[in-house]
């Protein structure tokens, strides 16, 4: 009997110590399992998330900056910029000049919008303004044509203004405007009562006005990005005798005009005694006629003195 009990005891000890150290197990098992998971947990967090993190902001980056390059490309092909250009030359013949300004602009597709001249020919004195539009593409072109038919260049600049923005904006008001126009329409046909129309009417009359201005403007600024505006002062100059000094010049030049003062001034004074005996010739004629009378009489009275002195 005291066997069997020395047994059951020992075995209900061993139980007990097989329970506790699996109880201690299992728990220091769950223990490493909550410790691993934790730390992957902080290692996604710490480690790898940040990487990602960083990585998506890498790509978020770049593909920002692939689009802003784009979208920078494509507003550079498309800017809108008025071009006006400036110059100012001499000439040697300014009707050429101007014949061969009028031919070039025909020849770039462009047109005269302005002409005019002061001065008089052969003075050297002539003045001339010549305003050109020409297609953006080749105004330079034309304006280095005109600078290397004249025979000097004293101003040439060339001014841009950028008026993108406000093309732009233009746009998109006008696309607002739009859809406002075809929800009005809408409106107005579903309208049934004459209240109702009249004031969708109003503000459909109000919103179209709203769009013709919109897109007047926006055609102004198009003709002005597509036809560049070129302004050109002429002054012509007589051509200078080589070798000749102008003091030279200037007294030949002097000598020939009074010479041909002077002949001026003999055949007026001439011309002036022809008139006036011509014209005078009836009274020349009647004075004569008593001058030899009173001649003739008193050549009479002397003889007749002379003979009663003998």
């Amino acid at each position: 009997m005291k066997n069997w009990l020395y047994v059951v005891l020992v075995l209900s000890f061993i139980i007990l110590v097989t329970g506790c150290s699996g109880d201690s197990q299992s728990s220091s098992e769950s223990g490493n399992e909550a410790a691993l998971t934790a730390e992957l947990r902080s290692g996604e967090s710490g480690k790898f998330a940040p990487a990602s993190e960083e990585k998506a902001e890498q790509n978020n980056a770049n593909q920002e900056k692939q689009a802003s390059t784009e979208i920078t490309e494509i507003n550079q092909s498309a800017r809108k910029v008025i071009y006006t250009a400036n110059l100012r030359i001499e000439v040697k013949d300014y009707q050429q000049t101007i014949t061969n300004i009028q031919s070039q602009v025909a020849e770039h597709g462009g047109y005269i919008v302005e002409s005019n001249m002061s001065g008089e020919s052969g003075e050297g004195s002539i003045n001339g303004f010549v305003t050109a539009r020409i297609p953006q593409s080749k105004f330079r072109e034309f304006i280095k044509i005109v600078e290397e038919g004249s025979s000097k260049v004293n101003e040439s600049s060339i001014s841009g203004q950028d008026v993108t923005e406000e093309y732009v904006d233009l746009e998109s008001r006008l696309k607002s405007k739009r859809v406002v126009e075809k929800r009005l329409l809408s409106f107005m046909e579903q309208a049934e009562k004459t209240e109702d129309l009249l004031k969708i009417s109003e503000n459909l009359a109000k919103v179209q006005g709203e769009i013709e201005n919109i897109q007047g403007r926006m055609n102004y600024l198009q003709n002005k990005t597509d036809l560049a505006t070129v302004n050109i002062h002429i002054q012509e100059h007589n051509v200078q005798i080589s070798g000749v000094n102008s003091d030279e010049l200037n007294t030949w030049d002097q000598t020939k005009q009074q010479f041909l003062k002077s002949i001026n001034f003999l055949i007026t004074v001439f011309s002036g005694l022809i008139v006036f005996v011509v014209g005078s010739l009836p009274v020349l004629i009647f004075l004569g006629i008593i001058g030899l009378a009173v001649f003739l009489i008193m050549k009479r009275v002397r003889n007749k003195r002379s003979h009663k002195g003998s």
